[in-house]
């Protein structure tokens, strides 16, 4: 097993915008993801950024304020045995009775902490802490803009890539994670095992997406926060729109607009 306390996570800053061509050692189309998307990448926060409510608020306790309202989920990708994107995706424990996610299906992540320099440590590290995935494997190449949780979370999804994926040996954390699979990135774009249903936040109603996968590991529902956040992803990637009409804001799109005041 993996000694979690004497592994270091190394520095992630992407600094001017990502890394030179050429860095990346890898297949031809994780080279190529590598290079579409260090130019998206948004400003890197900084994290001295917060929030002052009064002359009388330390900037200390704003920063601690400003850190519990963030958290960052690992898009961890790589190449299938047919050259297709694959992403790494757990299911959460059902040891987590009290907590709302139990049993769900997510990207490995979590809130930031204290030690984390930026979104894609604490990426890398929950990564690290839940399935056992050395951060050295990984190449951080962006950050897609913040998602926005029902519980008024943001949450930053970094995208890394896993070159030499038969080195990751997946040491999973019982307490948190109960499985641990992977899925084609590209279906999160298609009209099959797509289905929505409407719901409804604070009086507004919105589109809920849920997909349908089924490997020799079980049947799993990828839905919520995670769906949103996975189309997205295929979206920027493979650089067009999911297939499947929106018949409803989903609920990004619902912040968004009520952030605008451009609700109608």
């Amino acid at each position: 097993m993996i000694n979690m306390a004497c592994i270091t996570v190394p520095s992630t800053c992407m600094e001017n915008a990502g890394f030179k061509k050429g860095m990346f050692c890898g297949s031809q189309t994780l080279q190529k993801i590598a290079e579409q998307l260090q130019f998206l990448t948004p400003p890197r926060v900084n994290t001295m950024e917060v929030e002052h409510f009064d002359d009388n608020t330390s900037d200390e306790f704003c920063l601690v304020n400003w850190r519990k309202k963030r958290a960052a989920v690992l898009i961890c990708l790589f190449e299938g045995n047919e050259g297709e994107l694959r992403v790494i995706l757990t299911k959460r424990s059902m040891k987590l009775s009290s907590h709302p996610e139990a049993g769900d299906v997510a990207l490995p992540g979590g809130k930031m902490e204290e030690g984390d320099v930026d979104d894609s440590a604490t990426a890398l590290r929950e990564a690290m802490e839940e399935i056992g995935l050395d951060p050295h494997l990984v190449q951080v190449v962006a950050n897609l803009e913040p998602f926005i949780s029902q519980h008024q979370l943001k949450v930053v999804p970094v995208v890394g890539l896993l070159a030499r994926v038969e080195d990751f040996k997946p040491v999973l954390n019982t307490d948190e994670v109960d499985t641990l699979f992977d899925v084609p990135l590209e279906m999160f774009l298609k009209e099959e095992n797509h289905r929505w249903e409407e719901k409804e936040w604070m009086g507004w109603n919105y589109s809920l997406h849920l997909f349908d996968f089924e490997s020799e590991k079980g049947v799993f529902l990828i839905w919520g926060l995670t769906a949103s956040i996975l189309i997205e992803a295929a979206s920027v990637i493979y650089q067009r729109p999911p297939c499947f009409e929106h018949h409803l804001r989903d609920f990004q799109q619902l912040q968004k607009a009520l952030n605008n005041n451009s609700i109608a």
